[in-house]
C-alpha cells in the first residue's frame, strides 16, 4: 500500500523545533514516503507517482467524488482561474478575470496561450522544513506573466498572491505572495514563474497539483502551490503568506547540499563500498560533492560545527547523460537550461534542479565508521554555509553509520 505523506497541518502541529528535525529515518520509520533516492541516470527525473507529497486539505481535494471534483473545477474540463484587484487594496486592473461574469480563464484559454507560450523547465521540489527533496521533474507551462499582462495591469501594484482550492473553508486557504518585479521580469540567467500544467510530458494528476498549479523555480515547495484557483493583485507593501505562520522564511531560495542514496548499515571486509547519492542544487550552483570517512574512535574536529577542518574526500558528479530529455516532445526546453539546437544542457549541474553523486569503491578495515557528505557551491561555500539557518531550508551536512565486519 502507498504511504501517504504528511501534510502541512502537521508540520505546522509539530512546532518549530519538531518541524525542523523530521529526516528520511524519521518518515521510513512512521511508515512514510520519503522522496526520491534517484540511482541511474544523469537527469534524475522522479515520476510523477514517486514524489513524495507534502499536502493540506481535509479532506484531500484530488480524493473527492468524480461529481465533486467536476463541481469545484478539480478536473480540466471544469477548471478555471480567477484573477482580481485585491478588494482590501488600491490595485488597478483593468479587466480582470470573474467566474460571475464569465471571464474566469478556462483551461482550454490557457491551452490556447500555450500554443506560443508555454516552454518546459526541469526543477526540484524541496520543502524547507525536510531534509530530502520531494521529487524532481521536467514541468510544463506558461510564463505567469503573459497571463497576468491580459488583465491590463495599470498602477498601484507590488505583490500577486495566490491559492488553491480549499474546500470551500476559509481556515483551509494555502496562500503565498511574490513580488511583482519577480513575476514580470526574470532576473539574469533565471527562469519564470510558471502556470504549470504538464510534468514529465504528461497533463499533471491531481496529486502533483493538477489541473494547473504554479511553480516558482528558485523556491522551495510551498511556493509552488498546487490546485491553483485564484490570484489577486495587490498594493499591500509586504506578504502575508500562510506558511509564515509556521516560522518559516518565506522568501527562502533553494539552498545547495547533499544527500546519500540507500547504503549499507553493515558489509563485510571483503566488499567495496561505494558512496553515491544525489545532490540538490540550489541558488548557488555546484562545484563538488564531497565526502568524509570517520572511524568513530577518531576525535571529531575540535571547535569545529561544521566540520571545515575534516579531511574530506571529493566525489564526481555524475553527467547528464539525457535520461528524462531524450525524446521528449512537450514545450520548448527553456533557453536559460537547454540550447535549442542542442538540446544539451548550457551547464551541468544546473541550478534549481538535482543530480547525482557517486565515489570510487574502498575497501574498509573491520570497524564501525561514521560517513558525511556535503556540497561545495558555485561561490566556495562549504555545506551547510552560507545559510546554516533551518527554517529557511533544510541543508545539515547527513550522516550515516556503518559497520564493517572481518
Amino acid at each position: 500500500m502507498k504511504a501517504r505523506g504528511i501534510s502541512r497541518r502537521d508540520l505546522f502541529k509539530l512546532g518549530t523545533a519538531g518541524a525542523a528535525v523530521l529526516t528520511r529515518a524519521d518518515l521510513q520509520a512512521a511508515g512514510k514516503k520519503t522522496g526520491p533516492v534517484c540511482e541511474e541516470g544523469g537527469c534524475c527525473i522522479t515520476p510523477s507517482g514517486d514524489f513524495y507529497n507534502v499536502e493540506r486539505g481535509n479532506p484531500l481535494p484530488y480524493k473527492l467524488p468524480i461529481e465533486k471534483l467536476r463541481e469545484i473545477g478539480m478536473v480540466r474540463e471544469t477548471w478555471q482561474l480567477e484573477i482580481i484587484s485585491d478588494p482590501a487594496s488600491n490595485a488597478k486592473i483593468e479587466h480582470p478575470m470573474l467566474r460571475s461574469d464569465g471571464t474566469a480563464l478556462t483551461f482550454e484559454k490557457l491551452m490556447e496561450i500555450a500554443k506560443t507560450k508555454a516552454v518546459s523547465y526541469l526543477k526540484v521540489i524541496t520543502c524547507n522544513n525536510l531534509a530530502d527533496p520531494l521529487g524532481h521533474g521536467l514541468w510544463e507551462g506558461v510564463p505567469l506573466r503573459d497571463v497576468l499582462w491580459l488583465c491590463g495591469p495599470v498602477e498601484n501594484l507590488r505583490h500577486v498572491w495566490y491559492h488553491g482550492h480549499h474546500n470551500e473553508d476559509p481556515k483551509q486557504i494555502f496562500k503565498c505572495y511574490l513580488p511583482m518585479n519577480r513575476v514580470f521580469e526574470d532576473p539574469p540567467g533565471e527562469l519564470p514563474v510558471m502556470l504549470c500544467y504538464k510534468l514529465n510530458g504528461e497533463f499533471l494528476s491531481g496529486e502533483r497539483g493538477g489541473p494547473v498549479r504554479m511553480i516558482v523555480p528558485e523556491a522551495y515547495g510551498f511556493k509552488s502551490v498546487k490546485w491553483l484557483q485564484r490570484i489577486g493583485f495587490t498594493n499591500a507593501h509586504q506578504s502575508d503568506d500562510t506558511y509564515a505562520n509556521g516560522n518559516n522564511d518565506i522568501n527562502s531560495w533553494l539552498k545547495t547540499f547533499a544527500r546519500f542514496g540507500d547504503l549499507p548499515g553493515k558489509l563485510s571486509t571483503h566488499d567495496e563500498l561505494t558512496l553515491h547519492g544525489n545532490a540538490q542544487v540550489g541558488i548557488s550552483g555546484l562545484k563538488q560533492v564531497q565526502y568524509w570517512l570517520r572511524d568513530v574512535s577518531t576525535p571529531l574536529p575540535a571547535n569545529d560545527p561544521h566540520f571545515t577542518k575534516a579531511p574530506w574526500q571529493e566525489a564526481q558528479i555524475v553527467p547528464f547523460d539525457g535520461s528524462g530529455i531524450a525524446g521528449f516532445k512537450g514545450a520548448p526546453l527553456h533557453p536559460v537550461q537547454f540550447d535549442p539546437v542542442t538540446r544539451m544542457p548550457r551547464q551541468w549541474p544546473m541550478r534549481h534542479t538535482l543530480c547525482r553523486w557517486t565515489a570510487k569503491p574502498i575497501k574498509l578495515a573491520a570497524g564501525k565508521y561514521e560517513v558525511r557528505c556535503r556540497t561545495i557551491d558555485a561561490n566556495g561555500n562549504a555545506q551547510p554555509m552560507p545559510r546554516p539557518f533551518p527554517k529557511s531550508g533544510r541543508n545539515n551536512i547527513q550522516k550515516a553509520l556503518l559497520e564493517v565486519v572481518a
